[in-house]
């Protein structure tokens, strides 16, 4: 761990590799696991502003969830997610012909339907955020149905961090990304003896 301004920061995400790997997972990462993707406090409201365009986007069972509970909800610890389908995929998900799971969000941004492409946690996946009151830790978060993008992500040498750069900068900003970049490639440096 290091720390970076207000942030603490696991060495994983500059040590382990990672790309996603869409044909193989299939998108279980929207599918998987027992609640929704996180969100922060500002992103229910720009869900509840873009739900009428990104509607068409989305499934019939998509739109029965989001219908019936709401464009995020809230799990007993307080904390804000998407909603689910009958306990499964996000709500927002949609699956491609090759029954890969995307994302509805990102389908109408990249329609240029609306300017936001999707959650922050979902563009910085498999990198999370956890905010305490002094500090935000920003952890690598190891799943098995990732295995496949450790693979590819060790064939094409792409460390984490590089991988969701573009999230972390919009995140963290842009000095704080150059500075992760600077302890990575300080690290690599054969040392002197």
């Amino acid at each position: 761990m290091f720390q970076l301004g207000k942030t603490i920061v696991s060495e994983d995400i500059l040590e382990k590799d990672f790309v996603c790997n869409l044909t193989a997972c299939k998108g279980a990462c929207c599918v998987e696991g027992e609640a929704g993707a996180p969100l922060e406090a500002e992103e229910t409201q720009l869900l509840k502003d873009i739900f009428p365009i990104i509607k068409p986007y989305l499934r019939k069972e998509g739109i029965a969830a989001i219908e019936q509970q709401g464009t995020h909800v809230e799990n007993e610890l307080g904390e804000l997610e998407t909603p689910l389908v009958d306990g499964k995929e996000c709500a927002y998900v949609t699956f491609n012909k090759e029954n890969i799971a995307l994302c509805g969000i990102e389908a109408a941004y990249r329609d240029q339907k609306i300017d936001w492409k999707k959650p922050i946690s979902c563009e910085l996946y498999p990198v999370r955020v956890s905010k305490y009151s002094q500090f935000s830790a920003v952890n690598y978060h190891r799943w098995p149905i990732c295995d496949d993008a450790c693979t590819l992500g060790k064939e094409l040498q792409t460390p984490i961090y590089k991988f969701v750069k573009e999230a972390l900068i919009k995140k963290f900003g842009k000095e704080w990304y150059e500075e992760v970049e600077e302890i990575a490639e300080s690290r690599l440096k054969p040392s002197k003896k």
